[in-house]
């Protein structure tokens, strides 16, 4: 329990920087995923979530 609240710690503390740092760029990518095909949202979605997991598992391995 405590790696997944500090993973999700970090998950907004890395995304709120962003925004911090880049707010105009940030915008211009909200932009552009709204005008991103639904079928290409979900497959991104699914890869970076699939990469994500693959990552946990190697480190927790």
């Amino acid at each position: 329990m405590k790696e997944v609240l500090m993973a999700i710690g970090l998950l907004l503390f890395i995304e709120g920087s962003l925004y911090a740092l880049f707010p105009s760029k940030m915008r211009h990518i909200i932009s552009v995923l709204t005008k991103m095909p639904l079928n290409q949202l979900r497959f991104t979605g699914f890869f970076l979530a699939f990469v994500g997991f693959l990552i946990i598992w190697y480190i927790k391995k």
